[in-house]
């Protein structure tokens, strides 16, 4: 269970939606394009190793076919081992699984204690590291005090709608607000669980050490301080993040981790433990007096109008990220750290918000509309699940 941790002020509900939130109505419109190819170096670390493998300046996507469609405001995948689909949805609190052939929908149930609201309710979900044996779904969700991670048992030998267990609450305390609730969570390489959140509008909370908001947080599967985080009695990962949406590691076991800007830039972050990444100091790529006082610059920025970025993942030498306001699924080439090229964009405009991007093995991806989300436009068929072929 959770450590006692000390967190500052539980930042109030605000109803100003700041801008560069995933509606993005307050954002001013950006560039047409990413940031130009120049400036793409991200601070020397072990990371920046070359990988392996580089893949070309240009990738393709394909879209195979639908899987699911009718689904109502999805926000986190999880793929379970035989490759079916468990889907959150944020507004119902409900979880469903999807068959990853021929898209029959079950429902396991819904999460006990959801209160959605503005950005938040059930978020992110993921499945445990060892889930042959222990049959743990991990949720990521807002409640009426906080934003938390609960885990349940899932006994699907028990009737639709009633398989899953009494909530175990891992970690509670995670600020919450109508705005940057944060919410994607993942196991990692390491088998330790990471979360990514926000500082719910309040600015300040994103450099407070003592404060759960505006980081990444990585700690056992039973909520402790996972051991070599910076400090020993601490989940804190990393700092200085304003909205964390997307988490992915590449095939070298790097983190990486999108992030929604204000007025100006997006951000995808490589994760290094212990450093700080700015917010709201910075905002994009650290310049001037600010460059030198030890920010981690991102890989990659984006205009808020091109990305508002959310779920990411990991396929064939790129990472694939899903985009809301830019209605886009971005590829970013990469050679260790370093961009192969300037980002691609596909599917333009073409199915609307894009909230989760999941890979699914030998270069699949699953991508998930948010049309539903009360900032989209739904079409008939809205919310759906797609296949897709990249490269």
């Amino acid at each position: 269970m959770q450590r006692r941790f000390s967190t500052a002020v539980l930042a109030a509900a605000t109803l100003l939606l700041a801008a560069g939130c995933s509606a993005g109505g307050a954002q001013p419109q950006g560039g047409a394009s990413s940031a130009p190819a120049k400036n793409r170096d991200t601070a020397a670390s072990p990371g920046a190793t070359p990988s392996s493998a580089v893949p070309p300046a240009k990738g393709s996507v394909e879209v195979t076919g639908t899987l699911a469609t009718g689904l109502k405001s999805p926000w986190g995948v999880a793929v379970l081992p035989g490759g079916d689909l468990l889907v959150a949805s944020r507004d119902t609190g409900k979880i469903v699984r999807i068959a990853a052939h021929g898209g029959k929908i079950a429902e396991l149930g819904s999460v006990p204690g959801v209160e959605p609201g503005g950005e938040g309710g059930l978020l992110g979900i993921a499945v445990s590291a060892a889930f042959g044996t222990d049959h743990q779904v991990y949720a990521y969700f807002t409640t009426a005090s906080d934003n938390r991670v609960a885990r349940m048992n899932y006994d699907e030998r028990r009737p639709p709608g009633d398989q899953l267990g009494a909530p175990d609450t891992v970690f509670k305390g995670i600020p919450k607000g109508r705005i940057h609730n944060g919410g994607r969570i993942a196991f990692g390489p390491d088998r330790m669980l990471y979360v990514g959140t926000g500082e719910t509008g309040d600015t300040g909370l994103a450099q407070d050490k003592r404060s759960l908001g505006g980081k990444i947080l990585r700690m056992t599967p039973d909520g402790e301080p996972a051991h070599g985080n910076p400090e020993a009695d601490s989940v804190v990962y990393d700092y200085g993040h304003r909205n964390v949406q997307g988490l992915a590691w590449d095939d070298d076991k790097r983190l990486w981790a999108s992030e929604f800007g204000q007025d100006t830039w997006d951000e995808l972050n490589v994760i290094e433990p212990g450093r700080n990444y700015g917010w709201p100091k910075v905002e994009g790529r650290a310049k001037g007096r600010a460059a030198g006082a030890g920010f981690m610059d991102p890989v990659e920025v984006w205009r808020t109008a091109d990305a508002s970025p959310s779920g990411i993942a990991w396929a064939k030498g790129s990472i694939w990220m899903a985009s809301l306001r830019g209605e886009r699924l971005w590829r970013i080439p990469l050679n260790g750290t370093r961009p192969v090229a300037a980002p691609q964009a596909f599917l333009k405009g073409t199915y609307g918000r894009l909230r989760t991007v999941v890979a699914a093995g030998d270069g699949t991806l699953w991508l998930v509309t948010s049309n539903t989300d009360g900032r989209g436009t739904p079409h008939k068929g809205d919310d759906r699940i797609l296949r897709l072929r990249v490269s």
